[in-house]
């Protein structure tokens, strides 16, 4: 027996302070149970009773708010639905405007393809002139 005291003093207490940090918030809520050399230890040790009442305290503020309720600001419905809306209208007119820049720059392209067709076409009409028919 003698020696269980020994070695229970030659253990710091902060060495089971860490080992219990992680276990003393499910103690206070009901979901873990502390073994027997743990309840020895918190018994004697002020550092994790303080902590188990900072959990207790923490505990009942929590359940104190499950009756509180909030009441939503004044227009702030309509204010949502304003800026949802302002936002979907920049996004039409954004879609408008770059369906636009490609409907133009493919205009531009058949353009200089057809302008670039009836060059070669009056090239290819003047060279001609300029010749002799061919005798067949």
């Amino acid at each position: 027996m003698r020696s269980d005291r020994l070695r229970e003093r030659a253990t710091p207490l902060h060495a089971s302070c860490e080992a219990l940090a992680d276990v003393l918030p499910g103690v206070v809520d009901g979901t873990a149970a502390l073994d027997r050399a743990d309840r020895r230890h918190v018994e004697r040790c002020l550092r994790c009773q303080a902590e188990l009442a900072q959990y207790r305290k923490l505990l009942r503020a929590m359940h104190g708010l499950r009756s509180v309720t909030a009441s939503e600001p004044v227009g702030l419905v309509t204010d949502v639905i304003a800026h949802l809306e302002a936002a979907g209208e920049r996004r039409a007119v954004r879609a408008a405007l770059t369906g636009r820049k490609v409907a133009y720059i493919g205009g531009i392209a058949a353009a200089a393809t057809a302008a670039g067709a009836g060059a070669a076409i009056v090239l290819v009409t003047r060279g001609r002139k300029g010749r002799l028919p061919l005798a067949g």
